[in-house]
Order: C-alpha cells, then sequence, then structure tokens
C-alpha cells in the first residue's frame, strides 16, 4: 500500500538495489506499516530538467493509504536520496498523495 516512486535524470543508480530496499525501510517506518505492503520502483536516466537545468535531478512520488507526514518525509527522503545518488537535496521535488482505501487495489480487492 505505501509505494515510493524515485525517477531521475542519472543515467544510472549504482547499488540500485541496496538504494531501493533502504527506501523501503525508510517508508515503513515513516508511515508505521508493515514492510511486506512497501513497494519500490527506480526509473533512471529519465530526461528532465529542473529549473531550466539538466543537472542531475530526481522527482519522487509516495503515495500511501493515510499516514503521511509531508515535512518530516520530505527531509528523510531527500536525505537519504541526496546520500545514495548524490543528486542536491534542492534538485529534488517530492509529491506526496494520500489514497483512499477504496481507490487501492491488492490481491483482487481493495483496501476499502
Amino acid at each position: 500500500m505505501p509505494l515510493i516512486t524515485l525517477r531521475t535524470s542519472l543515467p544510472a543508480v549504482e547499488g540500485s538495489t541496496e538504494l531501493l530496499q533502504d527506501l523501503s525501510a525508510a517508508l515503513a517506518q515513516q508511515t508505521g506499516k508493515p514492510e511486506s505492503y512497501v513497494m519500490t520502483m527506480l526509473e533512471a536516466a529519465v530526461p528532465m530538467t529542473f529549473g531550466g537545468s539538466s543537472e542531475p535531478s530526481a522527482y519522487v512520488e509516495i503515495k500511501s493509504i493515510g499516514s503521511l507526514r509531508p515535512p518530516a518525509m520530505s527531509a528523510a527522503f531527500c536525505d537519504l536520496i541526496s546520500a545514495r545518488t548524490g543528486i542536491p537535496a534542492n534538485r529534488i521535488y517530492i509529491q506526496f498523495e494520500d489514497v483512499a482505501a477504496g481507490s487501492w487495489g491488492w490481491d483482487g480487492r481493495t483496501f476499502g
């Protein structure tokens, strides 16, 4: 149910498996939800600009059924992503979306 998607202009992300595992653990901790429900995705080499520049940047989407705390989560995920990729935190945008339980499907049903 919690989902974090990281898209970056970097051509590749070294240690991508470990980064996804770190993002998964962090999202479980930040939302208080079991990690067994967390999904992570990474897309590298996404053409993007930020502030008119093609220097490395990232766009992150975090979706969950409740339990979002954007200010604290923004700092935690910017720090984590910046430390693991070298992308400066001021070149990372994060979108938070609180999804209705009835709009999230899994295992042939919805959560609501």
